[in-house]
């Protein structure tokens, strides 16, 4: 695997943590973690009763969230992901989720990585299996002999080597009570209708070899429902344990996804994140930052435009708000805003609706994405004038639907965290939640609060 170009060592690349799956614990991402090291670093995290936490005292599903908070929260990694195998699937999802939210204080997540996941739902286990696993825990650990029945059980034929011995390792010495915590409570819990439908890129692996209840079927049932741009993937020769028994194929897999569906747009600095998750931004307020900062998705079908109009509008986007480096595509941001019926309240009394006017002029504007740029210009010149025409618009209507338009694209680029810290804006921290609003002190043009991340050094040049 290559160094991603844009890269200058190693501290710069982004977190990604992973959460272990049943029996395990962090050194399971071992072999993954030095495949993926040009790519991001992964830190994994031992959760009490199992791995190198095997003597602390278990939690349930919502402390194991808590938990897993808490260890990012003490990174303070500025841009990072969560991987999350099996049992630490349904715990990864679930701090994802929080994090989109705002409600924990957590800012920066790009993606996740979801490996034979435990859904949000209860997870459908066979009784007669989860007894006979109950049964393994008389002692205060799970031991050898329960151990090898079960990396037997949960690995395609063949595994073998250090990897299964350190998997065979691992079980062995996962604490009795942390095993019956997830047995008997957290993989039955339900949190699907608490958690929304995810807009974070989100990549589902599964082994070829792992049975029906987590296996690819189970997955695209269960799992991929949940995100809006879920991309799935089959590791061959694999079973449950996929990241032990094929580290390469897993590897490969989590870094071209990385670079090229959760790397495809602007990133916030680091100082810039660390306010956002301050107590000085509201939850509210760092939930919707969150949900703006995720790439955007490279393949998607347009929801209110059709594909020819969304490829006329990214055109337009480049003429009315050119960007240098990883771009926001601002047309589709547009197309989810009409989809949704959203805007700025108002549109001339005669206009059809704000979809309905896009879909107008972008029809009308077939073919001018392939003039030559000067050609464009003047177009685009003659609309802003009142000048040109299309069906079922006139010169006027076309004039005011270009200024809408060119509002619209300008606020989509504006509310990007990271064309706030651009251009030196940290509005966003007005207060927080608590009973004291902290606000502002410093209101002198040319003069900042000690505590806000940037100056504000906005040129002609950034604001075009």
């Amino acid at each position: 695997m290559t160094t991603h170009p844009d890269r200058r060592s190693r501290e710069d690349l982004p977190v990604l943590f992973f959460v272990h799956g049943l029996g395990l614990g962090a050194a399971a991402a071992g072999r993954i973690a030095e495949l993926l090291r040009d790519t991001v670093r992964v830190q994994g995290i031992d959760l009490p009763g199992f791995g190198a936490a095997a003597d602390a005292t278990p939690l349930g599903l919502e402390d194991s969230v808590a938990f897993v908070e808490r260890r990012i929260g003490e990174h303070s990694a500025a841009q990072w992901g969560l991987a999350g195998h099996s049992m630490g699937g349904k715990i990864a999802a679930l701090v994802a989720a929080r994090a989109l939210s705002g409600q924990s204080g957590l800012f920066g997540l790009r993606g996740l990585v979801l490996l034979a996941a435990s859904p949000l739902r209860p997870e459908p286990m066979d009784e007669e299996r989860r007894r006979d696993m109950l049964a393994w825990t008389d002692g205060p650990s799970i031991g050898d002999e329960h151990a090898e029945t079960f990396v037997e059980a949960n690995a395609a034929e063949g595994f073998a080597g250090p990897a299964r011995a350190l998997a065979v390792s691992l079980v062995a010495g996962t604490a009795s009570e942390a095993w019956r915590s997830w047995l008997e409570r957290g993989s039955r819990e339900d949190w699907q209708a608490r958690v929304p439908v995810s807009p974070v890129p989100t990549l589902i692996l599964s082994g070829a070899e792992d049975g029906d209840d987590l296996g690819a079927a189970a997955q695209a049932r269960l799992n991929a429902p949940q995100y809006e741009h879920a991309q799935q993937a089959i590791v061959e020769g694999a079973g449950h344990l996929l990241m032990l028994e094929q580290p390469t194929a897993v590897a490969e897999l989590i870094a071209g996804f990385w670079r090229e569906r959760v790397e495809n747009g602007p990133s916030v600095p680091a100082a810039v994140a660390r306010t956002i998750a301050s107590p000085r931004t509201s939850a509210r307020t760092r939930g919707v930052l969150a949900r703006r900062a995720l790439a955007d998705p490279i393949a998607s079908d347009p929801l209110a435009l059709t594909a020819g109009q969304l490829a006329t509008l990214r055109t337009l986007a480049e003429h009315v708000v050119p960007q240098d480096g990883p771009r926001i595509d601002l047309a589709v941001r547009v197309d989810r805003q009409l989809s949704r019926g959203e805007g700025d309240g108002w549109r001339p009394a005669d206009l059809p609706d704000d979809a309905g006017a896009y879909r107008l002029a972008l029809d009308g504007l077939r073919g001018w994405a392939e003039l030559p740029e000067a050609e464009r210009s003047a177009a685009l010149e003659g609309i802003a004038d009142g000048s040109t025409a299309v069906d079922g618009l006139t010169g006027a209507q076309l004039s005011s639907w270009f200024e809408d338009a060119r509002v619209d694209l300008v606020r989509q680029w504006l509310a990007h965290p990271a064309t706030m810290a651009r251009i030196g804006f940290d509005g966003f921290a007005n207060g927080g939640d608590g009973a004291r609003l902290q606000g502002f002190t410093e209101l002198r043009a040319g003069s900042r609060e000690a505590w806000e991340p940037i100056a504000a050094t906005t040129t002609e040049e950034e604001t075009r």
